[in-house]
């Protein structure tokens, strides 16, 4: 049933897929093993992998509450990275299936597989390739997540090997690009600013969510 559903698609768009998973599944490992050095137990990245499965908030999570930020703060600050899913869910409303998989069809919906299904130039062939990339990514997410805290059980101190680094890196290199438009630099630079004036006034992750501010920001 499912080689049937995925026969449309060209190898290319298949191979396109499976290097982007395994990538997924990468940095799964780095969450994992950081989650594992901060102190968190085993439980929480597994778990988190499978019912959150969104790499940038849960990276978010640990970092916020291993440099002594509150619960809420972090659970604030995920769900506004994770707030562009709002826009992701009406682009993919066609795709995400009927009344019964719906459920899962929305869970799997992430940055990649909206990527993949958005690019295709029919129907099907958009419907196969959003649920390949959602369905390899719900799978290699979990599974590198849970290697990576088998391997963070022997990093006491992560920042020695710059596992602490590979997330904030992935971002700067995926927002270099979009800072080509003058009126995003503007705003990504006043939420910057806002963000770094408020780190001696404000407790450990509230600073992030006001850099949020820096959206009012117009380009004159």
């Amino acid at each position: 049933m499912f080689t049937q559903r995925f026969a449309c698609l060209p190898g290319e768009t298949k191979k396109a897929v499976l290097l982007v998973c395994l990538a997924v599944g990468v940095v799964g490992v780095s969450y994992g093993s950081l989650a594992l050095a901060y102190g968190f137990p085993l439980w929480v990245p597994v778990v988190s992998s499978m019912l959150v499965l969104a790499g940038a908030s849960e990276f978010m999570f640990v970092a916020i509450i291993a440099s002594g930020g509150s619960p809420i703060t972090a659970a604030l600050a995920g769900l506004l990275v994770n707030a562009r899913h709002i826009p992701f869910g009406v682009a993919v409303r066609e795709l995400v299936g009927g009344r019964l998989s719906q459920l899962l069809g929305c869970h799997i919906m992430n940055d990649e597989s909206v990527v993949f299904g958005m690019s295709q130039p029919t129907l099907e062939k958009r419907k196969a390739a959003y649920w390949l990339c959602g369905l390899g990514v719900a799978i290699i997410w979990p599974l590198g997540v849970t290697l990576g805290a088998g391997v963070g059980n022997f990093l006491p101190a992560p920042e020695t090997i710059g596992l602490d680094a590979v997330f904030p890196a992935i971002l700067l290199a995926l927002v270099v690009p979009a800072l080509k438009k003058r009126t995003t630099l503007i705003r990504a630079s006043t939420g910057a600013v806002i963000s770094l004036a408020a780190v001696p006034f404000t407790p450990t992750g509230l600073p992030v969510l006001l850099s949020m501010l820096g959206l009012l920001a117009r380009r004159k």
